[in-house]
C-alpha cells in the first residue's frame, strides 16, 4: 500500500473547504449518529418542557448527569476551572436556551441561533486571551455575523424577541465556557480525564442555582405543581437530553477525536441543526420562515469557515460542537474539550 493512502475500509470525508482525513465506514455512521442525536435534542427538550418550568427542567437534567460523578473520574483541572465552566457552559448555556424555548423559541431556529458559540468564542478569546484569529477564523465571524443579522431583522412572529435574545446570550455563555476551559489547558487530557469528566463534573454547579432560580422567577407553589406532575414525557426528555446527548453522546465523539483528525470528525456536527429543523418541521409542524432559515444557514457556514484548517503545521484543536480552533494541536490522536 502506497505512504499516505486511506485503508480500503476507510471512506475519505470530501475535501470541501479545506477538510481532509480518512474515516472508516463506522466512524462515519457514529459521527452522523451523533449530530443527529444532538440535532434532536431541541425537539426533544420542546417536547418533554411542557407543564415544567424552564430552570426547573435544567435543574432535573443535570442532577441526572452529576450522577455518572460516582464512577467517572475528576477531571484534571482546578476547582475554579469546574466552576467556571459549570457556571457559564452548562448552566448559563441551559438556563437560557431553555428558557428561550420556553418562550416559543422554535427548536429549529434554537439549534441554529446557538451555532453562533462558534464566532463569538473567537471573539471572546481575543479580548480574554489576546490570540490573534485568522483569516478563515475571521471570514467566519463576518459571515457568521451576517447570518444572525438576516435573522434578526427578517424573524417572524414564531420568532418572539426576548427568546432570540436569550438563545444569543446561552451562545456567549457557551463561549465564555470555552475559553475558560481553554485558558486551564483542559482541552487537552483525554478519555475520562479529558472532556467528557468535565462536563460531568461541571454538571455538579447547575442542580441547586436552578432550582433557586426557578423558584425565585417561577415561585414554589409551580415548582410543587410541576414536580408532582412530571410524567413520562418529561422524563423521557430528561433520560434523552442526560443520558443519551451527554454522556453517551460526548463519549463517542470523544473516542472519534481520538482515533480521526479533528478536521475529517468536526464538520459533521453541523448536522445537528439540519436534524433539529427537520424534525421540528415533521414532528411538531414549525418551519422558521424563508429569512430566519437563510440567516440560520448563513450562520452556520460561518461556523464551517472558522473552523477551516490552517494548514498541515498548525491544526488547530476544535470543541465537538463546533467551536472554533483555538491552539494548534500536534497530537492529532487526542481528545479535545467538549
Amino acid at each position: 500500500m502506497l505512504p499516505n493512502q486511506p485503508e480500503k475500509s476507510s471512506l475519505v470525508f470530501p475535501n470541501i473547504f479545506g477538510f481532509d482525513g480518512a474515516m472508516s465506514r463506522r466512524d462515519m455512521l457514529l459521527a452522523a449518529t451523533v449530530a443527529s442525536l444532538w440535532g434532536f435534542n431541541f425537539v426533544v427538550i420542546d417536547w418533554g418542557m411542557h407543564g415544567v418550568p424552564p430552570l426547573l427542567f435544567v435543574a432535573i437534567r443535570f442532577a441526572v448527569v452529576s450522577l455518572a460523578a460516582l464512577v467517572v473520574p475528576r477531571p484534571l483541572v482546578s476547582w475554579r476551572v469546574v466552576l467556571g465552566v459549570g457556571a457559564f457552559m452548562s448552566l448559563g448555556q441551559f438556563a437560557l436556551l431553555y428558557t428561550a424555548i420556553g418562550l416559543g423559541l422554535q427548536p429549529g431556529l434554537a439549534a441554529l441561533l446557538l451555532q453562533a458559540q462558534a464566532v463569538l468564542t473567537i471573539v471572546v478569546a481575543a479580548l480574554a486571551l489576546r490570540e490573534r484569529p485568522n483569516r478563515a477564523q475571521v471570514a467566519g465571524v463576518v459571515t457568521g455575523s451576517v447570518g444572525l443579522g438576516v435573522v434578526a431583522l427578517g424573524r417572524g412572529g414564531n420568532a418572539p424577541a426576548l427568546a432570540v435574545l436569550l438563545c444569543l446570550l446561552a451562545a456567549l455563555s457557551w463561549a465564555i465556557g470555552n475559553v475558560i476551559a481553554r485558558r486551564a489547558g483542559a482541552a487537552s487530557p483525554s478519555g475520562w480525564r479529558g472532556s467528557l469528566s468535565l462536563t460531568v463534573w461541571s454538571s455538579l454547579i447547575v442542580p441547586l442555582p436552578a432550582l433557586a432560580l426557578s423558584a425565585l422567577l417561577d415561585g414554589p407553589a409551580a415548582i410543587t405543581v410541576a414536580i408532582g406532575q412530571f410524567g413520562w414525557r418529561p422524563i423521557l426528555s430528561t433520560l434523552y437530553t442526560a443520558v443519551l446527548c451527554t454522556l453517551v453522546g460526548y463519549a463517542i465523539f470523544n473516542r472519534l477525536l481520538a482515533t480521526n483528525r479533528s478536521a475529517a470528525v468536526v464538520p459533521w456536527v453541523l448536522l445537528a441543526p439540519v436534524v433539529a429543523m427537520i424534525s421540528a418541521s415533521v414532528l411538531l409542524g414549525q418551519r422558521p420562515n424563508v429569512w430566519e432559515t437563510v440567516g440560520g444557514l448563513t450562520l452556520v457556514l460561518g461556523v464551517l469557515f472558522a473552523n477551516l484548517p490552517v494548514g498541515r503545521a498548525e491544526r488547530p484543536r476544535v470543541d465537538p460542537h463546533g467551536a472554533p480552533p483555538l491552539v494548534p494541536d500536534v497530537d492529532e490522536r487526542r481528545g479535545v474539550r467538549a
